[in-house]
């Protein structure tokens, strides 16, 4: 399989900076890029806020691209084509939707200190969120797990770990609306792709 070889290759490295620049973008703005601030806000200790995000995402992707990686293997070339295609296109609109974010997901975990609630409130605010479906979507896509998860996971953290450190300083500068807007023409393109050129990556 390759989603198991170590050679670097233009399919996997596309997969790898697809998935990383993808996740990046819809993070911003996101639930849980509003959840880093408010563990930030409230902890003011960077590190272990950091290394909870990191371990979070890393076993939430994984298990999101392993149900991509087995959706791929068990559906028809045909029948992916267009789940992923009508998935992606979904994504897209649901990019222009705001995200809001309910502070209980943190107080409900704050006696497991700083490491533990980041942990535990950032992968249960991950369950379902557009960058674990994305992960799936991607995973199912590219058919290479471990550059998809990869990808993706350094998408979290590239739009997570700044925040952590910088606070809503950087979030106000960046253009959030803007952001989402060219997130949303990139899921629709790979959505597009998916259902109209089939041999661009999907499967491949």
């Amino acid at each position: 399989m390759r989603a198991l070889s170590g050679r670097i290759n233009p399919h996997t490295m596309e997969a790898f900076l697809i998935s990383t620049s993808v996740v990046a973008l819809a993070e911003m703005g996101d639930k849980t890029q509003l959840l880093s601030l408010v563990l930030a806000a409230r902890f003011r200790k960077p590190w272990p806020i950091v290394a909870g995000i990191f371990v979070a995402t890393l076993v939430n992707h994984a298990l999101a691209g392993a149900v991509g990686a087995w959706i791929t293997s068990y559906l028809g070339e045909n029948a992916m084509r267009w789940i992923l295609g009508l998935s992606f296109i979904a994504m897209a609109i649901w990019m222009l939707i705001p995200d809001k974010l309910d502070e209980d997901e943190v107080s409900g975990h704050s006696r497991w200190g700083v490491f533990g609630t980041t942990l535990v409130a950032f992968f249960l605010a991950e369950m379902g969120d557009k960058t674990q479906i994305a992960t799936v979507m991607l995973a199912a896509k590219y058919n290479a797990y471990l550059w998809v998860v990869a990808g993706t996971t350094l998408g979290m953290m590239l739009a997570n770990a700044p925040v952590v450190w910088l606070g809503d300083k950087l979030v106000k500068r960046v253009p959030i609306r803007l952001v989402h807007v060219v997130s949303a023409v990139i899921f629709l393109v790979l959505g597009v792709l998916a259902l109209f050129l089939p041999g661009t990556g999907v499967l491949a």
